[in-house]
């Protein structure tokens, strides 16, 4: 017997430290090495679970609790996953009995909130689970230096995007920010969306909307997401508008969270 591995080295393996993505694999003789396949396997795994993980607010409630911050738990219309999965405009609308409720609440407390702040499942509540505390606590940060007063944050099972819009307009809202699990990838199963609209209210597209996208650890960090966020909360309160007409020319930040650096080098001088 041979010592000779049967996997061919592919000559740009080195590039792999620079990246999650498959590239590089090596093959053994017409096919993908067994460790690369069997890791494929497991990657796709992942994103299938994360895809149907149960969302449980309950850890969220406790948390936004501990921060002073009221919620609302919600419900979109989609009555279950598999619902949910095949009827997207199910996702995009509220519940009849938690509109009503949102109605009681505006009622009640008024509205003329600045930001109503949504936390949705999405395609992966493993997104939400991990970070949308994490991703709070840096906004909750610069928030009160900013001036901006809160909505209570709402807390959606089987929402997508646009169910924001719903919820911004019955709470009264000038602004509102959803942060969704977005569609896993096969190297990243909890990538963390947020998705910024001004004036919002039922029946905008996505034309309407900013997304900041792949906030994780691995990705784009809390700190330059809540950085990028109030950038656009600024503009779009300046110019009364959110979506494809404002372009995001936050200036980038450091590893240590400093404002610094050139900006975005398609605009010019940061």
């Amino acid at each position: 017997m041979s010592d000779r591995s049967p996997t061919t080295e592919n000559p740009w393996q080195q590039l792999r430290r620079l990246t999650p993505a498959r590239i590089a694999l090596g093959r053994a003789g017409a096919s993908l090495p067994t460790a690369a396949h069997l890791s494929f396997q497991f990657a796709h795994a992942q994103a299938r679970d994360a895809v149907h993980l149960p969302f449980e607010p309950a850890a969220l409630q406790d948390g936004l609790r501990q921060r002073g911050l009221d919620s609302l738990l919600l419900h979109s219309a989609a009555r279950d996953r598999d619902t949910y999965l095949q009827r997207p405009d199910l996702g995009r609308r509220l519940q009849a009995d938690c509109a009503a409720r949102l109605r009681e609440h505006r009622a009640a407390h008024g509205g003329g909130r600045d930001l109503a702040i949504v936390v949705a499942d999405g395609l992966s509540a493993l997104a939400v689970q991990r970070h949308a505390l994490p991703l709070l606590d840096c906004l909750l940060e610069r928030l009160p230096a900013e001036g901006w007063s809160l909505a209570p944050v709402s807390l959606v099972e089987q929402g997508r995007v646009a169910v924001a819009d719903e919820i911004g307009e019955l709470l009264g809202a000038r602004m509102t920010v959803i942060l969704i699990g977005e569609r896993p990838g096969l190297s990243s199963p909890d990538s963390l969306g947020l998705y910024f609209t001004f004036a919002p209210r039922i029946g905008l597209t996505d034309a309407a909307r900013n997304c900041i996208s792949n906030v994780r650890p691995e990705g784009l960090s809390y700190a330059m997401a809540a950085h990028k966020l109030l950038y656009l909360m600024r503009e779009a309160s300046r110019r009364q508008l959110s979506g494809v007409e404002l372009k995001d020319e936050a200036q980038l930040l450091q590893l240590d969270g400093g404002a610094s650096g050139p900006g975005n080098f398609l605009l010019g001088e940061g």
